[in-house]
């Protein structure tokens, strides 16, 4: 079953796909996505011709939500939203819809990589964005907490659970001040492991980590923030009227939605939540011992305590030599591995479709590269 429906290249190899996003799909549901395809649980139409206000959608989107709130146990007290506009969309929503909610125009901001740093960038345009603390010269760690100075009366306190670019990972949830709403960008972290969620105000994460596909951005949002939005909020980024509307005020990318609903019962079947971090934790490991017995050969700049889970960053001495990496990893069938391209270097993403099997087949070739490059990197002795 993995074989027939694993991606092909041309020359026959499956291919594995380590990349930041789109992820992989696990290779057992790509029939039940083909079938889907073919016709819709037996409406007698495709999925990508099932209209979003029609019933068999609407029970869609009901399981969705169903699952979701199983697997976190999301108290009734909270929202689950499915929006457009990525999780960069998001950016400006939140401000948009929390700025008001207070009275407050001004938030904390957990500035602690990229993607921190570009939310802020977008907030600003709504209010005064305050940075908590100092940043990490470089985003090679969390800042301490010794350093944090929270303002008890901002309208909420922002940060990015798994900074993507920068390979680093919160262990643990902030402590805003009493009753300031904590706001967590968990892209690509979602679904990787159990997370009380009546610590947050809201979580947002685009779909096409570790949900499937690319398209849909889950927004679970506590009902008292909901309804101070600004009044230049457009009605697609309008908390209250998605409430309302049930996340169909416009129409919705429905095959994105379907492929969801299969992937969020592929957790549920796995295990849950707590199968997810076991093996997000087994898998980074893996990679990480290599790089650390390395002797220098692979160079990770996260800090040791920081270290995400889900998206392994490092590099080689030589860059040039990095090129040659990347090619003969894409020659063994494993693609997406060039780090971001605003810092470069190579980076590993363990999503949860990622088995242990591919990190072991990964590892081995790691291993295999450095002992037949390692002389490569070996310093040059002076004359003397």
């Amino acid at each position: 079953m993995e074989q027939e429906f694993e991606m092909n290249n041309t020359c026959g190899r499956s291919l594995i796909t380590f990349g930041a996003g789109p992820s992989k799909i696990p290779p057992e549901l790509k029939k039940d996505i083909i079938n889907g395809i073919t016709e819709f649980e037996n409406s007698g139409i495709s999925i990508l011709e099932v209209g979003h206000r029609s019933q068999d959608f609407i029970h869609l989107m009901d399981r969705c939500s169903d699952r979701l709130r199983r697997l976190y146990n999301i108290p009734e007290n909270y929202h689950i939203l499915f929006l457009q506009g990525g999780a960069t969309g998001q950016f400006d929503a939140i401000p948009m819809n929390l700025f008001g909610n207070r009275g407050r125009h001004r938030a904390d901001y957990l500035i602690t990589g990229s993607w921190s740093a570009k939310a802020a960038i977008e907030a600003a345009k709504y209010g005064e964005i305050r940075e908590v603390c100092p940043r990490v010269p470089g985003f090679g760690a969390l800042p301490s907490r010794e350093t944090w100075d929270f303002d008890p009366e901002a309208a909420y306190v922002y940060y990015c659970d798994n900074e993507t670019i920068d390979g680093l990972e919160f262990s643990e949830i902030p402590q805003p001040p009493f009753e300031v709403p904590l706001v967590c960008d968990m892209c690509s972290n979602f679904l990787s492991r159990p997370v009380n969620i009546s610590r947050f105000g809201l979580i947002f994460a685009g779909s096409q980590k570790n949900m499937g596909c690319a398209g849909l951005t889950v927004v679970i949002v506590r009902k008292d923030l909901v309804g101070g939005e600004l009044p230049i909020t457009p009605r697609v980024f309008n908390y209250r009227l998605q409430v309302a509307s049930k996340s169909v005020l416009n129409t919705p990318p429905t095959f994105t939605a379907f492929v969801v609903e299969i992937m969020l019962r592929w957790v549920e079947d796995q295990g849950g939540l707590e199968k997810m971090d076991r093996l997000s934790k087994a898998k980074s490991q893996l990679v990480y011992r290599l790089i650390d017995i390395s002797n220098g050969f692979y160079l990770c700049p996260s800090h040791l305590n920081n270290r995400s889970r889900l998206n392994v960053i490092f590099r080689l001495t030589d860059p040039y030599l990095e090129k040659i990496w990347l090619a003969e990893a894409k020659e063994l069938g494993f693609i997406g591995l060039s780090g971001h391209s605003s810092v470069g270097g190579l980076r590993i993403s363990l999503y949860n479709a990622i088995s242990v099997s591919d990190v072991n087949r990964l590892v081995s070739f790691m291993r295999n590269f450095m002992k037949s490059n390692q002389e490569c990197t070996l310093p040059t002795v002076p004359d003397k």
